[in-house]
């Protein structure tokens, strides 16, 4: 009796290959960074405002180079891409641990900055896109929590491996483990396509009848001013703007009432509710749900959280905590959700060209974002911000963003809508 099994759905092993790539992209090239700060100024002496400016170098150089990567894959392939991001990415942490000058900090933050992209955001993406269609929002969100457990992997391992071992040992260490790992990805999981294997897109044979929405009729060509990537694009850096400028500040805000203990536990609860958020709706947004609403709620359930914040203060813990809680649900989505509403939005030819800009405008604006928040507390402050003490603003202005993100995702209406 013939078997109707179907075969192993390869899009299967390229997300976990991708979810190995973002824990390691984002572990170097996004949490790094703000603990070299700390390392590069206890082993140099130099300025906060000096090695806080390399780290924003290394952000607008990164949003710089996402924009030409889509061009980088169609001229090297995606494999080679990555492979040599992450040498880039490795050889820039060996910058960071060993700068003498602060010239050389600046060239290791450039190619931090651009190493880091092809194992970011809008890489993920096109490592992803080619094997999924309707089971996108769930591949896409699976491979980006990545993102999240290195996060909650690599923060606390940068700084213990630095305390124990110095910089150098600990940036040799992790760059050696970081190309080696994205090689042996490279070299067996990326050069692989849905054209090579059996079944094709989402595990079909193309028997299937379910597929998305038929992407909206357009000439081929983005143009900045289109009003879907505009809005698009203008709800990313929004939302991130808020969200990392409160991730940034919001554990030493706590650490005072609460302890380092407690305000660390509950910063890992915020990631971890980051990837709950995102896997939950990836499976709400199907192929024909209304994915700027989607992405308008997870702003406005922020939103929610963040006036809890406001009102919790220094005095009502639970009520802090549940507002972390609904802050930390959308963390996720913040950047799964545009590649999402594109896809949704744009011919395929299109996706990773809007997925890249949207990237690199946000990039550019998030890369300000502690900077002018730690301004924001410190205004008027006369000493250390503390919860409930001279907050408000910071917690206010945060909300505000996150409502003005939520208008401009709503602002672009929809793909049908364009369309007619």
């Amino acid at each position: 009796m013939p078997s109707t099994r179907r075969p192993v759905f390869y899009g299967d092993t390229v997300v976990r290959a991708a979810f190995v790539i973002a824990l390691l992209g984002w572990g170097a090239g996004f949490y790094g960074p703000p603990v070299f700060l700390h390392a590069v100024m206890a082993r140099t002496g130099w300025s906060l405002s000096l090695v806080s400016a390399a780290v924003t170098f290394h952000f607008l150089v990164g949003a710089g180079v996402v924009i030409c990567l889509p061009g980088w894959h169609r001229r090297f392939g995606i494999p080679a891409a990555t492979q040599g991001g992450a040498i880039v990415l490795a050889l820039g942490v060996a910058g960071w641990a060993a700068a003498a000058q602060p010239w050389q900090l600046f060239v290791a933050a450039a190619l931090t900055g651009g190493g880091w992209v092809p194992l970011g955001a809008a890489g993920i993406n096109a490592i992803i896109s080619p094997w999924f269609v309707a089971r996108r929002p769930l591949a896409l969100g699976r491979a980006y929590n990545g993102a999240s457990v290195g996060g909650m992997v690599f923060s606390p391992l940068w700084a213990a491996m630095i305390e124990r071992y110095g910089f150098p040992v600990a940036a040799l260490c992790v760059g050696t483990v970081l190309v080696g790992m994205v090689a042996i990805i490279a070299h067996t999981v990326l050069p692989k396509s849905p054209s090579t294997q059996s079944p094709l897109a989402d595990g079909t044979d193309g028997s299937d009848t379910e597929a998305g929405a038929p992407p909206p009729a357009r000439d081929g060509t983005l143009r900045w001013s289109d009003r879907g990537f505009l809005t698009l694009a203008a709800a990313m850096s929004l939302g991130l703007f808020a969200q990392i400028g409160l991730i940034a500040q919001l554990f030493s805000l706590m650490v005072p009432g609460l302890g380092r203990q407690q305000a660390g536990a509950i910063m890992a609860l915020a990631t971890g509710c980051g990837m709950g958020g995102r896997l939950v709706m990836a499976r709400v947004v199907g192929p024909r749900a209304n994915r700027r609403l989607a992405a308008a709620c997870s702003y406005g359930v922020q939103a929610v959280g963040t006036a809890l914040m406001l009102l919790a203060g220094a005095h009502h813990a639970g009520i802090l905590v549940l507002g972390i809680i609904l802050f930390g649900l959308g963390i996720g989505n913040a950047t799964s959700m545009p590649p999402l509403i594109a896809q949704s939005e744009f011919a395929p030819p299109e996706v990773p060209r809007v997925v890249a800009r949207c990237v690199a405008v946000a990039q550019a604006l998030y890369a300000f974002a502690p900077m002018v928040f730690a301004a924001v507390l410190s205004h008027g402050a006369a000493g250390a911000p503390l919860l409930g003490t001279n907050t408000g603003p910071f917690f206010a202005m945060v909300l505000l963003l996150q409502v003005l993100a939520a208008a401009c995702v709503l602002a672009g209406g929809t793909a049908p809508a364009r369309r007619r």
